[in-house]
């Protein structure tokens, strides 16, 4: 609690500074107005909306409004003193219109002195219609101090006569072809350029090549098909179609747009190609992931006869690198020696990517060593290849070279280190080069700030992430959204949905990315109240037609037991792919519908390696283990490659039903398929030899595991755990520190129940002075476990210190605790403890009874006990179980009521299993009942006749009384 107060104070801190910088700010411009207002246009009497500022600066962009909630109090005061504000208050509405007046007869007298911006640089309707060259006051045709003679001067003088009008010009009519066309593109107004151009042609005045062009680059940049179909229109109509220039520009634009089909018709029709032509069509394709046509391009291009430049290299290489294409990338890399050019340092780096991308990292090292001349992206492609590679300590390390080298590493390399951090959990490299960013002063980057917060986030370090969220000056989607995120991977669902409200209250407006986040963390903890708000808030956002978005509310509603919702989404999207139906059938799977996922899936016009993998899980997860095995044989059969999710559904079948043999030919097959170095297919290796008691090949595949995440060591930690060898848990947990992995929760967890089940106090004690300086204690989890380990291990005091620490404590908290005192013999205290977890509003559950019932029993309390059964269910609606009748008989039987507690159990209504009865035979052995432990006996013989503790007790009874059995 302290700590979230602390945050939420430093994020008040952060935005009471950013306002008060903003009021100082304000504050200066206020001063320089009222030290000179003759610089100042008062616009408040001609604003047409409380956007438009009240003064606004003759010569620069300073602009003031009288009502802003940051002005100093002293500003009204100051404006009330000055005589001319004062003169224009008392005249402004009859001097206003009186002014408008005259500045439209001036128009009309001489509208060559007023430039018409109405088809040209009108940007809103806060611009002006026409505007005076000179003085610049603005003049607007529906303006509501016009006078009422306007309107039909302004149709006497039609638009035509106006433009044609030698007395009145658009600025710049020629030379606006390049610098004011430019402009409009930059500024996105592609509509208003197309007219002006289409004004041009209509006038039969020919646009040069380049005002096309620049045309051309804006739709380009703008991502606007709809306009660039027009101006290419236009180009048609010109008769500029055979130009070259202009055909490698139409290429290029049409791929930018997203439309790889119109560029190749524009290549294809193109009266004959140069090097840049071949370019645009090959990159084309090479980024719209057609890597292969990418290459085939090339091939035809050499059978042309035309050379290859740099920059095709550099874009056939990309190609390579995305279809891993390393044949074909050897080969260029010949070609490239060939031509003399392999010591440019863009096709070194290119090299570098390619080589690393398709899994060859030793020639990607070797292009690297022989570059004579490398910057900060040939180090950046250096340390991304080996942290693609799984090779982390190695990218750490040629940083360090990098920086002894003297090259100064930007937020890109920080960006690939940090996110290599992230995937292995390398959380003290992660906090190294977190100082190294304070020194190097790019802490205030916004993107280096969302991969520090991604990757202590992935480490388990919630509290680092936030303190770091808190401290960004920027933040933006992608900010909140890692931030979110942490939260959700982390299983705090709650927090992550509290955060996505604060985001709302900022102001910043979710993206797709944000909504799935959101919908997966909903799906994890079944929050179906809150994925309903998040689905109304999508539809709001018009975010619901984005297909991914679709997929991962079909996803929440699903495993929120809704499927009738997730059925009814599904039928309304607009667009469907593979993952769209892969989440119906995984849907299905889940809710127990095995029939309708084969159904649905068998109705599938197309099916991925996504698709087998839910219908296999849906085997798998509904106790079909087998099935799902037959069904990864048919998948095989039909040609379709497992993924690594797909293996690991399959483990966990083989794990579930204990198929060690299985699980064996499974391993060959992952050997095989190259997906025994995926760290999570490793992980579920280890846990399934683990869970089918071949701890031997369980260590074996964790040792020869290249990259070992939290998961990895906490895995092969339980598989010791379970096994009972305790010290070889500990000693694993030791390693886990030294290599710089960050245990969590989880891990944490395992250790201390270890030590709970051994009695390891000393062991326990270490393990709760590091919880506490990991930041850990804190969860839940963590600190009930704490509780049970000291309460086991008998320091009752210590488990009660800690329990009474726990910011947030849930009922398998109150319950350990409660056992734990029952198992020292402090039955009142467990019977203040469940008053006190009752005060609290914590609703006892059945474990709650067992626990306190066991402590009555253990004092001899038989008038409490009784009365806790015979209310359980009146009070909190627990109905009685066999746990909670045995604990009943115990009570009765250790208080010597032997005859109470076979009428108890004559009275059960449902039939007394083995316990029960053994329970008051042992009763009966104590006391020396013969008579009732004959007939315990002869109960439990004719549940379970080959219970040799029940001959045992027997014959103690009768030893106890003197008499042979």
């Amino acid at each position: 609690m302290a700590v979230a107060m602390a945050m939420a104070s430093q994020g008040l801190m952060t935005s009471s500074w950013q306002e008060e910088r903003k009021a100082a700010t304000i504050e200066r411009l206020w001063q320089q107005f009222f030290s000179d207002p003759s610089q100042w246009w008062d616009t408040r009497f001609i604003k047409r909306n409380l956007k438009y500022p009240d003064f606004k600066h003759k010569y620069g962009k300073k602009a003031l409004w009288i009502d802003n909630r940051f002005n100093p109090p002293w500003v009204h005061a100051r404006l009330a003193a000055m005589v001319n504000c004062q003169q224009q208050e008392r005249g402004r509405s009859s001097d206003s219109i009186v002014r408008m007046e005259q500045l439209w007869q001036e128009f009309f007298s001489d509208p060559s002195q007023w430039w018409d911006n109405r088809f040209i640089n009108k940007k809103s309707s806060n611009y002006p219609d026409f505007e005076h060259k000179s003085t610049h006051e603005g003049l607007w045709i529906d303006g509501w101090l016009n006078p009422p003679w306007i309107e039909g001067k302004m149709a006497i003088i039609t638009s035509g006569q106006l433009q044609s009008d030698a007395r009145i010009r658009s600025r710049a009519p020629d030379s606006f072809c390049n610098d004011n066309l430019s402009k409009l593109c930059q500024e996105g107004r592609l509509k208003e350029a197309l007219h002006v151009l289409e004004l041009m042609l209509k006038q039969n005045t020919q646009a040069p090549i380049n005002t096309y062009v620049v045309l051309l680059k804006g739709c380009a940049k703008r991502k606007a098909l709809a306009e660039a179909k027009q101006v290419h229109t236009l180009i048609i109509q010109s008769g500029l179609d055979s130009d070259i220039f202009l055909g490698n520009t139409l290429v290029d634009m049409y791929a930018k747009c997203g439309s790889v089909l119109n560029a190749r018709k524009v290549f294809n029709t193109m009266p004959q190609h140069n090097v840049f032509s071949w370019t645009a069509i090959i990159s084309a394709y090479a980024d719209h992931g057609q890597g292969e046509e990418a290459i085939n391009l090339f091939q035809q291009m050499q059978q042309t006869g035309i050379a290859p430049d740099k920059v095709t290299f550099v874009v056939v290489l990309k190609a390579c690198a995305r279809t891993a294409a390393l044949e074909q990338g050897k080969q260029l890399h010949s070609d490239i020696i060939k031509c003399g050019i392999e010591s440019d340092v863009v096709i070194g780096n290119t090299l570098i990517n390619m080589y690393a991308k398709c899994d060859c990292i030793k020639h990607a090292r070797q292009v690297f060593n022989k570059m004579s001349e490398r910057n900060v992206v040939s180090w950046n492609a250096m340390i991304a290849g080996y942290a693609q590679n799984g090779l982390g300590k190695e990218g750490l390390g040629l940083y360090e070279q990098m920086k002894q080298a003297g090259v100064q590493p930007n937020n890109v390399t920080y960006g690939i280190l940090l996110k290599s951090c992230a995937s292995s959990a390398a959380l003290n490299h992660g906090k190294q080069l977190h100082s190294d960013i304070i020194r190097s002063g790019f802490e205030p980057d916004v993107v280096v700030g969302n991969t520090l917060v991604d990757m202590y986030a992935k480490c388990g370090c919630l509290e680092d992430a936030r303190q770091v969220f808190n401290k960004m000056i920027e933040k933006d989607v992608v900010s909140w959204s890692a931030m979110i995120a942490g939260y959700v991977q982390n299983g705090l669902g709650k927090e992550a949905l509290a955060l996505y409200e604060q985001m709302k209250n900022e102001g910043v407006q979710p993206n797709s990315v944000t909504y799935v986040i959101l919908l997966t963390s909903c799906a994890s903890i079944a929050g179906l109240e809150q994925g309903k708000q998040l689905h109304s808030d999508i539809i709001r956002s018009c975010c619901e037609s984005d297909v991914i978005v679709g997929n991962a509310l079909v996803d929440m509603y699903a495993k929120c037991g809704c499927i009738e919702h997730a059925r009814k989404v599904f039928n309304e999207m607009i667009e469907r792919d593979v993952v769209s139906w892969n989440s119906m059938i995984a849907g299905y799977a889940k809710c127990g519908c095995i029939d309708d996922a084969l159904e649905l899936f068998n109705n599938m016009n197309e099916r991925n390696v996504v698709s087998w993998s839910a219908i296999i899980a849906g085997y798998a997860q509904n106790g079909l283990g087998e099935e799902a095995l037959a069904l990864y044989d048919q998948m095989k059969q039909e040609g379709v490659l497992p993924n690594n999710v797909t293996y690991v559904i399959l483990l966990n079948a083989c794990a579930s039903i204990a198929a060690v043999k299985r699980g064996k030919q499974l391993h060959t097959d992952i050997i095989r398929s190259g997906f025994q170095q995926d760290v999570t297919v490793g992980n579920t290796l280890v846990d399934m030899y683990v869970k089918c008691g071949c701890i031997e090949h369980a260590h074996e595949v964790f040792n020869n595991m290249n990259e070992r995440d939290v998961v990895s060591w906490s895995t092969m930690i339980a598989a010791y755990a379970q096994n009972g060898l305790g010290k070889e848990a500990m000693s694993l947990y030791e390693q886990m520190r030294q290599e710089g992995v960050q245990p969590n929760s989880v891990t944490y967890v395992i250790l201390l129940k270890t030590c709970a089940s051994n009695l390891a106090l000393e062991w326990g004690r270490q393990l709760h002075l590091d919880v506490i300086r990991s930041g850990c204690k804190s969860d839940v989890s963590v600190g009930t476990t704490l509780v049970d380990m000291y309460a086991k291990c008998g320091c009752i005091e210590h488990a009660c210190r800690v329990f009474n620490n726990m910011h947030e404590r849930d009922v398998l908290s109150w319950n350990v605790m409660i056992s734990g005192h029952a198992q020292q013999g402090l039955g009142r205290e467990a019977l203040t403890l469940l008053e006190g977890m009752q005060s609290e509003g914590m609703i006892p559950n059945a474990i709650t009874y067992v626990s306190v019932l066991s402590a009555c029993s253990h004092c001899g309390l038989v008038d409490e006990g009784r009365h806790l059964f015979d209310s359980m269910f009146e009070d909190y609606g627990v109905i009685p179980t066999m746990d909670h009748y045995a604990c009943i008989v115990d009570l009765l039987g250790r208080a010597g009521c032997l005859a109470d507690a076979e009428d108890f159990i004559n009275r059960m209504p449902m039939q007394p299993n083995v316990v029960v009865w053994r329970t008051l035979l042992g009763a009966a052995q104590h006391h020396g009942h013969v008579e009732i432990g004959r007939h315990a006996f002869d109960c439990v013989m004719k549940v379970e006749p080959e219970n040799d503790a029940a001959y045992v007790l027997l014959s103690n009874t009768y030893a106890a009384v003197g008499q042979d059995g």
